[in-house]
């Protein structure tokens, strides 16, 4: 154990005899006085090496770590923030400071999240999280298989928007904390902003102003014609709205992970997409069948517009082979962390856990879990096929 004033030692030590080497690398973390990381506010001095299959790959990395999420943060294997002093590149991903490791404890597939940014890239959405899976070892404890991901922030490698003030970045967030800066709509729709990181009453009022015509706009009786030329892309607005129906993404009835990017006297342009652990059936909205972000606060109004509608029925059409191949590669990511997968289910053994609220449906293996959320994606395929 190693105290914040000593200097970084030379290895940090990792004992795999129970969990062994799984195909992925291990992020060994060692927090100051081995502090335990369990709220979103305290930022931890920390160690890290990176562990490839017998031997460490990195040298001893200095940053500060905490909790992360709003639902995730108090589930028995959480997930964390970390930060390092100076960007950093991370397995192949772009050099930043700020990286999410995320638990997926809720997924017993541990794919969705993965699976979601891989569709998004697919449909060629403007930014996608990049990610890679690691397995974490936290003060000597195997922590299970995570998510390493890039965090969702404005700058020239991630969601790289113009930095000149006429530029935001926001979240629709129910759950924000009293330190955000927030506006809310006309209709209390909650609005966090990320960007700009300083948004005085000056900056707020032009996005409030905007918001508040737009929810004017759709509740009334509109043309296609000015919904697309003044207010949202429609086509980028219909790979969002497809990926959250899709999904039956809990978290896409406005409630929160909900992101979107407005420029003054622009559009309103979705994403990034964000928060699939519980989707698929694999919290609420078990069924395949029936819609779910089609009913939320934006959307209710929207397609009442016939061509609107059928611009997204058309979407549909022209990009199933992309939803289809998504189901269909899932065989081959399971098979990427089956080993892995093993060494998560020995430390978190939930597989047949339903009694807790995140967990609701029962497996025996990993293996069942993946080819339940298979048959899952290919009967919402068919179910969508038969309204459209």
């Amino acid at each position: 154990m190693w105290a914040d004033t000593e200097e970084s030692p030379d290895f940090l030590p990792l004992d795999d005899s129970e969990y062994p080497y799984a195909g992925i690398p291990r992020l060994v973390i060692e927090t100051a006085n081995f502090t335990q990381v369990r709220d979103k506010e305290t930022k931890i001095p920390a160690k890290m090496q990176i562990y490839g299959e017998s031997a460490p790959e990195s040298d001893v990395i200095d940053f500060t770590i905490r909790g992360r999420g709003n639902s995730s943060i108090g589930m028995s294997k959480y997930s964390m923030k970390i930060k390092f002093p100076e960007k950093r590149e991370m397995f192949g991903m772009p050099a930043d400071k700020e990286w999410a490791l995320i638990s997926n404890h809720a997924d017993k597939t541990l794919l969705r999240n993965y699976m979601t940014f891989n569709l998004a890239r697919n449909l060629q959405m403007n930014f996608v999280p990049k990610c890679a899976f690691v397995e974490v070892y936290l003060n000597r404890d195997y922590m299970g298989v995570y998510l390493l991901t890039e965090t969702i922030k404005v700058s020239s490698a991630r969601l790289n928007i113009p930095q000149d003030g006429k530029n935001y970045l926001v979240e629709v967030d129910a759950y924000h904390d009293n330190k955000d800066t927030v506006i809310h709509t006309a209709n209390k729709l909650p609005l966090k902003i990320h960007f700009p990181k300083t948004c005085d009453d000056s900056c707020q009022q032009p996005l409030k102003s905007f918001m508040d015509q737009w929810e004017k706009f759709i509740q009334k009786k509109f043309q296609y014609d000015s919904l697309a030329m003044h207010w949202i892309d429609t086509q980028d607005y219909s790979a969002y709205y497809w990926i959250e129906e899709f999904s039956k993404n809990t978290d896409s009835n406005l409630k929160t992970s909900v992101f979107f990017t407005w420029e003054r006297n622009g559009k309103i342009e979705m994403g990034p997409v964000w928060d699939f652990d519980l989707s698929y059936g694999e919290y609420k909205n078990y069924s395949p069948e029936n819609w779910y972000s089609r009913s939320n606060a934006w959307n209710r109004h929207l397609f009442k517009n016939g061509q609107f509608k059928q611009e997204v029925s058309t979407y549909w059409k022209e990009h199933r082979t992309t939803f289809l191949s998504m189901a269909d590669s899932l065989d081959y990511y399971e098979k990427l962390i089956s080993k892995a997968a093993k060494n998560n289910f020995k430390r978190w053994p939930v597989l047949e856990t339903t009694f807790l609220w995140e967990f609701n449906q029962r497996y025996d293996t990993h293996a069942e879990a993946v080819d339940s959320l298979k048959s899952w994606m290919k009967q919402r395929i068919r179910w969508i096929d038969g309204v459209q």
